[in-house]
């Protein structure tokens, strides 16, 4: 029997299997049939290796049993007696026997290793192809949106009755650039170079001579459809003044779940777009996704979970309650790629559920409630509940916790925010974890304000990266390539030094808005968070009338509304509860 050792493993006992995702056929069926015929032929391939690789383990089991056979049969011969010539011929065959034995098992050894090692670099090599593939289909249809939008364009112009015909020839000629574009994209499919670039660059990948032409039909997508152009300021905060004793006064004997707060202590944004705010840097989960190594991937989300503070610095006002059931959605699939989904699930305790896929390779979901604790000088406030982050291409799922922000000078002097404590991110796929350190704001500290540390681990602990920078500024990675063990620290513990490259940059705030002291100091993103839509829910947080009048700089009929509405969702919780009451009772009743 002839056997072939090709890709695959050998398992002793245990059932064998290939996983083979890159060739599972498109449902789309738009394939090339050059491309179908090679998928065929390469399943069929691996049909006869899987074939060949059962017929080289059933060659191994019978040489075990065919080999301990020879040998029992052999020592029985040697029991015999028989001349001492044949004797020492029988021992001598013997010993050729285990030997060959012996051989045969370190062939079939050295055979598993290679197929174990060919089955690693196999399934590496199937995920690069699957990246490639996704990355030219989605070019395929980049290109086949543009041919057809040019198309419509210029039947668009020549429909139009004030077209002269001066105007009409150059369009005859364009008709004829169209068709060299037609041809050119073709031609540019089959180029594998080509398909490494990402859509949103590939207007730059073009050869120069061509390059005029994706540049054209850029310009013809954006006079097609074009992106909306998001409001960049909102209405100056109005200074009005706040009556301490006003409120306070109201307060005497009330439960503090009930005391009006004025919409003085607030900012004209909900806790669901203040959570959705820590979007404001999404391009690092989408530079994230492209990375090849889990260890870099890893750098990127611990920087991505330290800019969601960055615009905390300076907003010490409130966001809004939402009531139960308010919604908030965040539609950015045309510029980034992402839509965005909070939901207020529970009133009391409040608590919120967070939903966000990007087009660009990964989903975000996070569920959480805050617990708050005053001290006096100063207000804790603890989130309470995982982010989860998954890459649709690695698999790799991250899972963290949020640290505890502190607002102080409650009663007197200027608010400032501070986060302190620690954030352990680990990816469940790989058991690789990430350590960093927020420390807390001391007046007697020498390090610098807002500082933010981490080291990056792989399955055993190793470290492999250094985090450092600010919460509120930057956050830089630098390689370790030597680490080893210091002197003691004034608390007695040993220190390990490590040895680094020069650090690279991972994240860096964006410049705020200008007049942005004036705008509660919005980011960008928060600018046009609650900016009105068309489409949204009816329960979306832009909708909020006590919302909307306070942006609008109409503070009193705001606090008007927002005590309406306030009182209005007391009284469905107490009907709600009331009919609970009355059908527990019920049911104790018939029970009886």
């Amino acid at each position: 029997m002839e056997v072939v050792l090709c890709a695959g493993k050998i398992s002793e006992g245990k059932p064998f299997s290939i996983n083979v995702p890159f060739y599972v056929p498109d449902d789309s069926g738009d394939e090339e049939p050059a491309s179908q015929s090679d998928r065929t032929e390469i399943q069929g391939t691996l049909k006869i290796l899987v074939s060949k690789l059962d017929d080289l383990s059933t060659c191994n089991d019978l040489i075990a049993k065919h080999g301990a056979a020879l040998q029992r049969s052999l020592s029985e011969l040697e029991g015999l007696k028989v001349p001492v010539e044949g004797g020492e011929k029988i021992k001598a065959v013997n010993e050729r026997a285990t030997l060959f034995r012996i051989t045969s098992n370190a062939m079939i050894n050295a055979c598993r290793d290679f197929l174990d090692l060919a089955e690693t670099h196999s399934r590496r090599w199937q995920r690069a192809l699957q990246y490639e593939r996704e990355q030219r289909t989605h070019l395929e249809e980049t290109i086949e949106q543009l041919a057809k939008q040019h198309n419509s364009l210029e039947r668009a112009w020549r429909a139009a009755p004030t077209l002269s015909s001066r105007s009409e020839r150059p369009l005859k000629g364009e008709a004829s650039d169209e068709d060299e574009d037609t041809e050119y994209f073709d031609a540019m499919e089959d180029s594998p170079a080509f398909i490494t670039v990402t859509a949103t660059d590939n207007t730059h990948g073009a050869s120069g001579g061509n390059s005029y032409d994706w540049n054209q039909d850029d310009h013809v997508r954006v006079a097609l459809q074009p992106r909306r152009q998001r409001r960049t300021r909102v209405p100056d905060k109005p200074n009005y003044s706040l009556n301490l004793w006003s409120i306070m006064k109201n307060c005497i004997g009330k439960e503090l779940s009930k005391i009006p707060m004025p919409v003085n202590f607030n900012e004209p944004l909900s806790m669901l777009q203040r959570l959705t705010e820590d979007l404001e840097y999404h391009e690092l989960l989408d530079k994230a996704a492209r990375c090849d190594s889990s260890l870099e991937q890893m750098c990127l989300v611990a920087a991505f979970s330290v800019s969601s503070y960055s615009t905390t610095i300076h907003r010490t006002a409130k966001p809004f309650n939402p009531l139960l059931g308010e919604t908030y959605e965040l539609d950015r699939l045309e510029e980034f790629g992402y839509r965005s989904l909070c939901e207020q699930v529970s009133h009391h305790p409040p608590a919120a559920a967070h939903h966000v896929i990007s087009q660009r390779g990964w989903t975000l979901w996070q569920e959480i409630t805050i617990a708050s604790k005053f001290r006096g000088k100063y207000l804790s406030i603890m989130p309470l509940g995982a982010i989860h982050l998954q890459f649709h291409s690695s698999g790799n799922h991250y899972v963290w916790r949020k640290v505890t922000s502190t607002v102080h000078n409650i009663i007197v002097g200027k608010l400032w925010i501070d986060q302190s404590g620690d954030i352990e991110i680990v990816n469940h796929r790989t058991k690789e974890t990430c350590q960093l350190k927020f420390s807390p704001y001391s007046y007697f500290s020498r390090d610098v304000p807002r500082k933010v540390t981490g080291v990056v681990a792989d399955c055993v602990g190793q470290a492999h990266y250094i985090l450092s920078g600010t919460w509120d500024e930057k956050i830089e990675s630098a390689k370790i390539i030597q680490s080893s063990r210091g002197g003691s620290g004034s608390e007695g513990k040993q220190k390990t030094i490590y040895q680094t490259l020069p650090p690279k940059l991972l994240w860096k705030k964006y410049s705020p808005p200008e007049n942005a002291e004036n705008m509660y100091y919005f980011s960008a993103l928060a600018l046009t968070l609650n900016e009105p839509e068309d489409g949204v829910g009816v329960t979306d947080s832009r909708l909020r009338p006590d919302q909307r009048l306070m942006e609008d700089g109409r503070w009193d009929e705001a606090n008007s509304e927002k005590q309406r509405l306030e009182e209005k969702q007391r009284a469905v919780r107490r009907r709600r509860e009331a009919e609970a009451s009355d059908a527990l009772d019920e049911g104790m009743g018939k029970k009886k």
